[in-house]
């Protein structure tokens, strides 16, 4: 049976394009969000798949139709995006990335005024008018027409960060840094970031936008090997791995070793704390170290379902200093915008290194010790209500939490269970100050779950 490769939901319309995500598919719901957002100023980047132009000119005739004016920023990072939709008064954005997906992929990102992820109603009712299909056809006399800016974006992201950091300091350091940019959409500002902004001596690997993709788009340690040997080789301070669009980020320390992305977002979170006050917001699966380092700042930690847009959405409910999600790689600093961004989490990693004059492990050393461990598991049809009854039964003394799955928070660590939203499978996630409590439990999880 073949695999059903699109995705039309709550984040916008991905898929394997020719085979199933298609031009015409792409210019209709470009066109359904620009009858959405109405009449306006709408933003379109995109990252460096080979298939992006295609798929982008498809989303600017889509939206030209519904009567919108399109600003073409080319290849733009997310964060750049979002961050250049909300000082431009734009109504909307829209992205042409499938973010860490691999190369045969792409997908449309969607963006309100303010440059933030659609919320559940907006994208409710966005779904509604695309699968109406009753859209605005604009007459010549209401065509607004395209114009381009791909030079400023870059400036008003970068001159938000440095409002954060000590920038005098970071440059008086000057840093040796490893960077693996997967030849994605933040290559070239990458290197320009690092190397003319903040005075590090750069050693970059993948920063070419014009070839496709050298490893698997996702930034963990099993695809970043070379950002590993090219770390130990220059003898750099510390080396950063990014996704096709920017957003995530892996970290490497001067060991050439990847620290615990959990661990990246918790040094993040202890940079910004000791700088400005404020709460932080997280989802239910990162590591409890956050909230050990918010507690020291006397902070409060917000907990939230799996996904961006959750976490940012809470961070704006409580006005959070800081926030993300540990396990995907993404810090979300208020400061410079609600968005997951690898250039702020960049920075302010090399601020405090800066500040303390210590190394990456010296740093990471000093935060609790968790023990974490994940898998996924496959389940039949009509089966999920009955494995997470089991999971209760077996841990009878647990505090129960529903909001995104369900999360058994045990006196010795937690379990997190939760089903994925494309496929039938249920992803596992275990967390204790133990190591082999930590093993344990994972080991006895999986085997209840696949009896």
């Amino acid at each position: 049976m073949r695999e059903h490769n699109l995705k039309i939901g709550v984040s916008g319309i991905r898929g394997v394009v020719g085979e199933f995500l298609t031009p015409l598919l792409a210019a209709d719901f470009a066109q359904a969000f620009g009858a959405y957002v109405g009449r306006g100023r709408v933003v379109l980047g995109r990252d460096t798949r080979f298939t992006g132009p295609m798929i982008e000119h498809a989303v600017a005739c889509g939206l030209l139709a519904a009567g919108c004016e399109v600003v073409r920023v080319g290849v733009q990072t997310t964060p750049t995006m979002q961050i250049y939709i909300a000082e431009t008064g734009a109504v909307g954005g829209i992205g042409v990335t499938a973010s860490h997906n691999p190369a045969e992929y792409n997908a449309l990102k969607l963006f309100n005024g303010e440059g933030l992820f659609f919320n559940h109603y907006e994208r409710t009712e966005l779904l509604d008018l695309f699968h109406q299909g009753d859209f605005l056809e604009a007459t010549n006399e209401e065509m607004l027409g395209l114009t381009v800016d791909e030079v400023t974006p870059w400036n008003r992201h970068v001159n938000r960060i440095l409002k954060h950091i000590d920038l005098d300091r970071i440059r008086t350091r000057h840093f040796r840094v490893g960077l693996d940019g997967v030849n994605g959409a933040g290559s070239l500002m990458s290197v320009w970031f690092l190397q003319e902004v903040l005075g590090c001596e750069l050693h970059a690997i993948h920063v070419d936008p014009s070839k496709t993709f050298p490893r698997e788009a996702e930034p963990k340690p099993e695809s970043l090997g070379e950002l590993m040997a090219l770390v130990k080789a220059k003898g750099c301070d510390i080396g950063f791995g990014q996704d096709p669009d920017g957003d995530r980020l892996a970290v490497c320390n001067e060991m050439g070793e990847m620290i615990d992305n959990d661990n990246v977002l918790a040094l993040a979170v202890e940079a910004a704390l000791a700088r400005a006050p404020g709460d932080v917001a997280v989802n239910l699966t990162t590591s409890n170290v956050v909230d050990e380092v918010a507690a020291k700042f006397g902070r409060r930690v917000y907990r939230t379902a799996v996904g961006e847009a959750n976490v940012v959405e809470r961070m704006r409910a409580v006005k959070a200093l800081i926030g993300g999600e540990g396990s995907s790689g993404g810090v979300i600093f208020s400061g410079t915008h609600l968005c997951r961004d690898s250039y702020t989490a960049m920075a302010l990693l090399l601020d405090r290194l800066a500040a303390e004059g210590k190394t990456l492990s010296e740093v990471d050393r000093a935060l609790p010790r968790f023990y974490r461990r994940s898998g996924k598991v496959q389940f039949s049809h009509g089966k999920l209500g009955g494995l997470m009854l089991a999971m209760e039964k077996n841990h009878p003394a647990a505090q129960l939490e529903r909001t995104d799955g369900l999360k058994l928070n045990l006196s010795d660590g937690w379990i997190h269970l939760r089903a994925s939203n494309t496929e039938p499978i249920l992803r596992v996630a275990v967390e204790s100050r133990n190591e082999s409590r930590a093993d344990q439990m994972f080991a006895e999880a999986m085997e209840l779950l696949r009896s």
